[in-house]
């Protein structure tokens, strides 16, 4: 390993050790409303990457509206979060209404389109790149914002929660390191060349092993059954390196290395939470339709 690697390493390892304590306190000890105001924050900046991305193929989102919309969002995912429910016996269920006033997500991006149309008419922008621009505004809040806000649902499930996003978290950053430093070590055979020429096969074996390791060893804490807890975090796992690959295909189409430099031996922050944006709304979705019942 060279001078630069070593050095790009280190710079790798170091942002990790500061940022991963931070985010596991505001999870572990923050209420859902501090969950969800990070999570905007997150996807806020992210999306800012995600255009500079799109600005290099001519496209110019509407960023400004496209990050409210984006806050919108979380916001909504929280104050439906609001509302919970407990079985009592039989058929009676006892439900919590929300605190937060609630409206439809579609709403959300109503009021994004209607949005965009007036700032089109409002600009001095060619009409015919109208459908670009609301297209890659469109894009980062499917994308990145809307799938990112599942975190927001995780976090409210009462005592589980916490546990929960945690769990995700985790099953993303183990498999992600293992992933990084069995590919740079052991690689040898190209995932996909055409996207990322450094992702390798035995690097994506490691990163589905990492996630399996962590259903292994938290299962008990969740009180999940082990199975069901190694294959929720193998289809996350799954799908986060679909993100990953999707982000990378981003970059692939802008010319760029990477989504930023925010992050030292990161990259951007798109670079950091690309897996997370698909594992979230896998663990969310197994958790409702297959495991809730038992809580």
């Amino acid at each position: 390993m060279n001078a630069g690697a070593r050095s790009g390493t280190a710079a790798r390892i170091l942002t990790a050790a500061v940022l991963i304590p931070a985010v596991a306190a505001a999870v572990w000890w923050g209420s859902t409303a501090l969950v969800a105001a990070l999570g905007g924050l997150v996807a806020v900046l992210a999306l800012r990457e995600f255009f500079s991305l799109g600005a290099r193929l001519n496209l110019q989102a509407y960023r400004l509206w496209t990050g409210l919309c984006a806050l919108g969002i979380f916001f909504q995912q929280w104050s439906v979060s609001g509302a919970q429910s407990w079985q009592l016996a039989g058929n009676l269920r006892l439900t919590r209404s929300p605190s937060a006033p609630e409206f439809p997500l579609e709403l959300v991006f109503f009021i994004f389109l209607v949005g965009c149309t007036a700032t089109i008419f409002a600009s001095r922008r060619p009409l015919a790149d109208a459908i670009g621009d609301i297209g890659i505004g469109s894009a980062g809040l499917l994308f990145i914002a809307l799938p990112l806000s599942a975190v927001v649902r995780i976090h409210a499930l009462g005592r589980i929660g916490p546990k929960l996003l945690l769990f995700t978290l985790l099953l993303v950053w183990v498999g992600d390191t293992l992933a990084y430093f069995v590919g740079r070590s052991f690689g040898r055979m190209p995932m996909a060349p055409q996207l990322s020429p450094k992702k390798t096969w035995e690097g994506a074996a490691a990163n589905l092993l990492g996630s399996a390791i962590v259903g292994v060893v938290l299962f008990s804490w969740l009180d999940i059954d082990a199975f069901q807890a190694v294959f929720m975090a193998c289809l996350a796992n799954v799908a986060g390196q679909a993100g990953d690959l999707l982000k990378s295909a981003y970059k692939r189409g802008a010319g760029v290395k990477d989504s930023g430099t925010l992050l030292p031996g990161h990259g951007g922050i798109l670079d950091r939470i690309d897996a997370l944006i698909l594992a979230a709304p896998v663990v969310w979705y197994y958790f409702r339709f297959l495991l809730a019942s038992r809580f």
